[in-house]
């Protein structure tokens, strides 16, 4: 048992070897590596009644085989020297932890999470429980046994892979974290990271915001790159669920940056993504140094102006990641939490000088980065050409100086864990002015509660507070990078983000200060009557196809057909009513049969005039001037009917048609056949006898005529009993291909079925009378209209012939009908009649 001392009370350290060995322990099963250095871990050490650890990046990640590398000014020094700060300032607060100071003890991460994870074993030593039972000290006194260092709360990490590595083992010992800039989604777990909180939004507010974004811009296929790492895979996962979420957006390609790029791997990504070349959006969740090399790529293959980049906040509205990449980067539209510049922390920075910083233990290393010397120390010689420090150089004179962004959120964070430790001290010690025995030690699950539980304005003037996963508010600046704009190229904010969306899109400027938002879109809108016809499994993409025929758009992707009635509009994106249409006076097909019918009633009318004028003469007498009457009436009636067909079709015309139509056919054939019957009979009586045949009068056949009339009289009423006259629209008749020819025509209701019937009592009669005229062709030459009724009858039948099957094989209408009942009637004057009044006009005195 070794002896620390002889005299006076001594001082046992052997309980701090258990400490190392269990600390190594913890290490070996969660990092698997040690530091190569025996030495304690270097720290800034600020004694305090309360103790509060730091995690900072105050060196890059060192080469293979080596820890640490160069200092990080901005990231690292500024930081951490933020946290200096708000313990300065709190410290110095009355009327906050009043009389109880803030302590710290802030250690350097070195941008590596295995490496950080053995540095915050720093912060459980005193939690871990020692065997003192075999210490003794040689002149029998107990020993005294110093009080470790206690950290009741860890402000940190910067990287969300070193804030997920240390909060493992924080929450094993229920020491509260928060961090100042971490923000994977996974870290919102409350289950796996119950300790740890932030004052900064996690990547699932900003993927909300950049999809809000996205779709404000009418974009709905964009790609995704990633870094590889928590950050950027977290970062585009989240995108990438809440975009399917919203719905309306499409992933055309979804890239990783692999962690240590080969030779010519970004402009194979940049190839990858122009293989979806209409995806121009390109959502880039990635670091500073793979952002910088994306668009070097992009430049490389003269794409400069193509892609739409839309970057996290670790884009932000830094310059260097465009640097010298100005023309790529136009219009890139990127987000940052909402910040703001601490003047009273410029102050305090640029105040620092090596005589005032001494608490600062790599201030020294800063200030030989930041002014571009060396300081001397002893047995070290400068190098030919380094300029030595003078120590009189200043932060801002000297040096370019801007406080880097996360500043306000580290001077947050202290403040959350020190109103959270204000409130507990309220409840707990009542009228105490110290550290009661209810906070000695301070428990860290009862401190996790006030923390929780805080609400307070920060440095910015914003409010501090945490939901029930430890994640501060979502707000969020965005920025738009512009070269164009009236003031100075650099970035605009064009918007903010808090919960949702306000953006300004007057303030946008593409390439070229064009105003219009660009494209990126798998498929442009349809024209108007063009429906989608979507690619399977890409909701985004799909097909134009044109609603064609009688088709309108019934919705955007389905055509369906109009009604019967109707044709679609010129832009087919609904229907209209198919125009009517009627024959009109002043259509050639009306002119014609006009004309040709009032030739007919002239030449009728004629014909009657002579007849009556030469009534007793014997060869009126000879043609049966009574039948010849009754030809010439049903002759007339069939001209006045084309007058009937022009007429625009209504129940009364309708009703007319009917009568007339059949009627004056059914007079003509009737008298027709009355005639011819007679003659059959006459000479087939003389024949046999010199007796006259009966019913040879004029008035019997004048009764026999009427007889044959009435039976079409009779069909004609039944059919207006069982079918009265009405009209119709028919849009059969006239529907081409192009809807824009379709017509309705209005028309009477008669079918071709009925306007046979109403003719086929007629086709009975004219048979009939061209039988007779065939068995009377052999009469004597002296009978002078045996032959033209012959010749009459023949030709009829060859029209009728050709006519009906034309009829039904074609669609029926009023021209058809009037041209064979003009045929009709022609062939009655020019065949029949006109050999008896050429004899009148030949022989004038023939009598």
């Amino acid at each position: 048992m070794p002896h620390l001392g002889t005299a006076g009370p001594c001082l046992c350290f052997g309980s701090f070897f258990l400490v190392h060995f269990l600390c190594g322990l913890l290490l070996g099963l969660a990092a698997g590596s040690r530091a190569t250095s025996g030495t304690q871990p270097h720290s800034i050490k600020i004694e305090g009644d309360i103790t509060l650890g730091g995690l900072f990046p105050v060196h890059s990640r060192g080469p293979a085989g080596v820890p640490c590398g160069d200092i990080k000014k901005e990231k690292g020094i500024h930081r951490m020297e933020a946290m200096l700060y708000a313990l300065d300032q709190i410290n110095s607060d009355p009327d906050l932890l009043p009389n109880i100071t803030l302590g710290a003890r802030i250690l350097d991460t070195c941008s590596r999470d295995t490496y950080a994870l053995e540095q915050s074993l720093t912060f459980v030593q005193a939690l871990i429980q020692k065997d003192n039972s075999d210490v003794r000290c040689s002149n029998g006194e107990p020993p005294i046994i110093p009080k470790p260092e206690r950290v009741i709360g860890v402000i940190g990490a910067s990287a969300s892979s070193v804030s997920i590595m240390v909060a493992n083992v924080l929450r094993l010992f229920a020491i509260p974290q928060i961090s100042y800039a971490s923000t994977a989604p996974e870290l919102s777990d409350n289950n796996r990271y119950d300790f740890f909180s932030r004052v900064v939004p996690p990547d699932s507010f900003q993927a909300q915001a950049m999809v809000d974004i996205v779709k404000a811009m009418g974009w709905n296929y964009v790609s995704t790159l990633a870094s590889e790492g928590n950050y950027g895979e977290s970062g585009v996962d989240a995108f990438l669920q809440i975009s399917r979420e919203a719905g309306g957006l499409c992933i055309a390609q979804s890239i990783k940056i692999p962690r240590e790029p080969r030779p010519g791997e970004f402009d194979k990504i940049i190839k990858r993504l122009m293989e979806t070349s209409n995806a121009r959006g390109v959502i880039i969740f990635a670091n500073e140094d793979d952002i910088k090399r994306v668009l070097e790529a992009a430049k490389r293959a003269n794409l400069t102006g193509h892609f739409l980049f839309v970057g996290s906040d670790s884009w932000g509205a830094k310059i260097a990641p465009i640097l010298n990449q100005e023309d790529v980067a136009e219009g890139a539209v990127t987000i940052l939490p909402k910040r703001a510049s601490i003047e009273g922390f410029d102050q305090y920075f640029t105040s620092r000088s090596l005589e005032n910083n001494r608490r600062n233990i790599w201030f020294a290393e800063f200030w030989e980065d930041d002014f571009k010397c060396k300081l001397t120390r002893p047995g070290i010689k400068l190098d030919s050409g380094q300029r030595k420090c003078t120590g009189e150089e200043r932060i801002g004179r000297d040096s370019p100086y801007e406080q880097e962004g996360k500043v306000q959120f580290v001077i947050d964070a202290v403040y959350a864990m020190a109103h959270a430790l204000h409130s507990m001290h309220i409840d707990l010690c009542p009228g105490s002015t110290s550290i009661c025995d209810r906070m000695d030690p301070v428990e860290g699950r009862l401190l996790l509660k006030y923390i929780r539980a805080v609400n307070f304005n920060g440095s910015a003037g914003t409010g501090v507070m945490f939901n029930e996963d430890g994640d501060a508010p979502g707000r969020y600046d965005i920025f738009q990078y512009q070269l164009s704009n009236t003031t100075s190229p650099g970035y605009k904010i064009i918007g903010q983000w808090t919960n949702h969306l306000r953006l300004s899109a007057e303030d946008m400027q593409w390439s070229g200060g064009d105003k219009q938002v660009p494209d990126s879109v798998c498929s442009f809108p349809c024209e108007p009557g063009e429906r989608k016809r979507m690619v399977k499994g890409v909701p985004c993409c799909w097909h134009c196809e044109l609603c064609d025929g009688y088709q309108f758009l019934l919705d955007e992707f389905n055509c369906d057909m109009c009604p019967f009635d109707m044709r679609p509009t010129l832009n087919r994106t609904g229907c209209r009513p198919t125009p009517i249409i009627k024959l009109e006076w002043s259509s050639p097909w009306a002119i014609i049969p006009v004309f040709l019918a009032v030739l007919g009633i002239l030449a009728t009318t004629g014909v009657i005039v002579t007849f009556i004028r030469f009534n007793d003469t014997p060869i009126v007498r000879a043609s049966g001037r009574e039948l010849s009457y009754v030809l010439l009436t049903g002759i007339f009636l069939i001209y006045l009917i084309t007058f009937l067909m022009i007429a625009e079709p209504g129940a009364v015309v309708c009703a007319f048609r009917r009568l007339l139509l059949g009627l004056g056919m059914c007079i003509s054939y009737a008298a027709m056949l009355t005639k011819t019957n007679r003659i059959y009979r006459i000479f087939e009586q003389g024949k046999k006898s010199v007796t006259p045949p009966k019913f040879i009068s004029p008035t019997s056949q004048l009764i026999i005529t009427f007889i044959l009339i009435s039976v079409q009289l009779l069909g004609i009423f039944i059919w207006f009993g069982v079918v009265p006259p009405h009209t119709i629209i028919d849009f059969e008749e006239l529907r081409p291909p192009n809807p824009e020819l379709a017509r309705g025509i209005l028309k009477c209701d008669m079918s071709d079925l009925s306007l046979i019937g109403c003719l086929s009592y007629s086709m009975v009669l004219m048979v009939t009378c061209t039988i007779y005229a065939i068995k009377s062709r052999g009469v004597p030459e002296t009978f002078n209209e045996a032959k033209p009724i012959g010749f009459t009858m023949y030709t009829t039948c060859i029209i009728w012939l050709a006519f009906v099957p034309i009829f039904f094989g074609t669609a029926q209408s009023t021209e058809k009908v009037q041209r064979i009942v003009l045929k009709e009637m022609k062939k009655f004057s020019s065949c029949l009649l006109a050999p008896d009044v050429s004899v009148f006009c030949i022989n004038r005195f023939c009598v």
